[in-house]
């Protein structure tokens, strides 16, 4: 039996100092010096301090920014470590509501726009972290945004277009818009 233990004991050891610890060293250490940026967790840094990431959706509630989709996280919105979707069905009352209750908070902030409300607004998606928000999402928010900040909608939408992103690779999904990012590019636009 001691000629069993010893052996298993060891390689137990062994492979536990080489796929967790110098294994994961190695790709990080790789992954930093390739992809210095990503690797740190593609962080929006100003003035020395990180304000976001490109990668977890931010709040916003300020008429003056674009605001991104809503997060089912808990206990606050855009909580990266409690990222999880809403699981409520299309017939579930509660999300009824709160899809209600969002069209209605829309329609305040700019009662003067009758588009349609694109669904990526009112409803969370399933990871409750996302980012982006559709071009649909952004371009019925733009009009509000320059009003509130007293901008044309013309130099609004350059900024839109600008920060476009394509379907990944060409081919997955749709165009979409990080909402952090152009909030920023906003915020120079405007001097702040």
């Amino acid at each position: 039996m001691k000629t069993l233990i010893r052996p298993a004991v060891s390689l137990f050891v062994v492979m536990t100092l080489v796929t967790g610890v110098a294994y994961p060293l190695l790709v990080t250490g790789m992954a930093k010096i390739a992809f210095p940026t990503q690797a740190a967790g593609s962080l929006v840094v100003k003035d020395g301090k990180a304000i976001g990431s490109l990668l977890i959706g931010q709040s916003f509630g300020d008429p003056k920014y674009f605001w991104g989709r809503p997060s089912a996280t808990g206990p606050m919105a855009n909580n990266a470590s409690g990222s999880s979707g809403s699981n409520q069905g299309p017939l579930n009352p509660a999300l009824v509501d709160a899809v209600k209750s969002r069209v209605q908070a829309l329609k305040a902030a700019d009662p003067g726009n009758n588009s349609p409300v694109p669904v990526d607004l009112v409803t969370a998606s399933a990871s409750g972290l996302d980012p982006h928000l559709s071009v649909a999402g952004v371009n019925y928010q733009a009009a509000r945004v320059a009003r509130v900040r007293g901008i044309a909608p013309e130099a609004v939408r350059p900024l839109i277009a600008q920060h476009t992103e394509g379907p990944v690779l060409g081919l997955l999904g749709e165009p979409r818009v990080n909402v952090l990012a152009l909030n920023l590019a906003l915020d120079r636009l405007s001097g702040r």
